[in-house]
């Protein structure tokens, strides 16, 4: 009988490419949306991400974020290295400032300072130059999507010029690291250099980063931080996790997302629905007459599920793959896209919401059949 229900269906090939199609429709749709929020939400924690070393960030107990900074006095620094547990603590400064490309155009950047010594704040991956001509006067490093924003395509960066605040700034290498949330150009330096860069008020330091001793944990040092020195401090995944939730709460983001992936689900069941209907009473009496020949409802419902979950089978599998290489090839062709990826559970996200589309359809398709009488075949 499930031969014969799925030769019905594939017999009807225009409905049938027509529920396939509203199956794949919704799933890429789904699909892409979830997978390009998450992303998004997850360059909020980009700054903390590049940084693998350190376990704490101690900062101002108003600041916020990476990005939603006030500054501390540079005792702090010495302050955090007091609290026992400490095995070493660096000043990190981060700042936005205006730079003139050689073109002369003017782009917005953010200025980030690293220890001096110990590099302790620079992203681990280099696309070009090596991490200690970080060292050399007025040295930078951009990071590889700044690359894009402030030098032409064909134009080499390394050894360039920029005038950063009216201080020469000297391109040195290239990191490699996931944009932030802003997609703003990032600039390496040393710390004593990006006090220079960029001039502000008395208080210039931004964060103190910290490693815990041995047999200390992150979360007793937090504690031993902010008793001790009256300064906020958070573990390395407490702080990322608050750059998401800044994001969250103060954006239009998740809203607007939400009622796209509201509106891919409504679509596949609008779709799906309206089409298995047509299919179904164009067959009724394909159905009636199973039902005289002694076919009961339970081979009946067998009939429709088997339908209904091949194309949902090939609908999903169609449109998971579409998604997949939407943003794989959006990753490797537009700067917009690097590091997007797709969580595993998000396509377990879209099955369920495919098994929804398909058990609500497919429910009010079967109740017709159901429905039916064999004496309609001969009607």
């Amino acid at each position: 009988m499930t031969w014969i229900a799925i030769r019905m269906l594939t017999g009807d090939r225009q409905k049938f490419y027509g529920l396939v199609f509203g199956i794949a429709f919704s799933t890429l749709l789904i699909t892409q949306q979830l997978t390009i929020f998450v992303n998004l939400l997850n360059r909020g924690a980009t700054a903390v991400h590049n940084i693998a070393t350190v376990d704490v960030w101690v900062m101002d107990p108003v600041s916020r974020t990476q990005d939603v900074i006030y500054p501390m006095p540079s005792t702090a620094l010495d302050q955090v290295r007091s609290v026992p547990g400490v095995a070493w603590a660096v000043p990190h400064l981060r700042a936005n400032a205006a730079v003139r490309t050689p073109d002369g155009d003017l782009e917005g950047v953010t200025v980030v300072g690293v220890d001096d010594s110990t590099l302790i704040g620079l992203p681990p991956t280099m696309i070009a130059g090596t991490r200690d001509q970080l060292l050399l006067p007025n040295s930078v490093f951009v990071d590889g999507v700044g690359r894009t924003r402030l030098f032409a395509e064909d134009a080499e960066p390394i050894g360039a010029r920029l005038e950063l605040n009216d201080q020469r700034a000297v391109v040195r290498g290239i990191v490699d690291v996931d944009p932030s949330f802003t997609s703003q150009v990032v600039l390496y330096t040393r710390y004593s250099n990006a006090l220079n860069y960029v001039p502000g008020t008395r208080n210039r330091l931004s964060f103190v980063l910290a490693r815990a001793a041995p047999g200390v944990t992150p979360e007793e040092l937090v504690r031993r931080i902010e008793a001790q020195t009256g300064l906020k401090a958070r573990t390395r995944t407490d702080f990322a996790q608050d750059g998401v939730n800044f994001i969250i709460e103060n954006t239009g983001i998740p809203i607007n997302f939400g009622i796209t992936v509201a509106l891919g689900f409504i679509v596949g069941i609008a779709i799906v629905g309206l089409t298995f209907s047509l299919f179904i009473r164009d067959n009724i009496k394909q159905f009636g007459a199973l039902k005289a020949i002694g076919v009961h409802n339970g081979k009946i419902r067998m009939m429709v599920a088997a339908q209904a979950g091949l194309v949902g089978l090939i609908g999903y599998g169609l449109g998971v793959l579409m998604a997949t290489l939407f943003i794989s090839i959006g990753g490797a062709t537009s700067v917009d896209f690097k590091g997007f990826y797709t969580p595993w559970q998000i396509p377990l996200l879209t099955l369920l919401g495919v098994t929804l589309i398909i058990l609500a359809t497919g429910w009010l398709a079967l109740r017709r059949v159901l429905k039916t009488e064999p004496a309609a075949v001969f009607r």
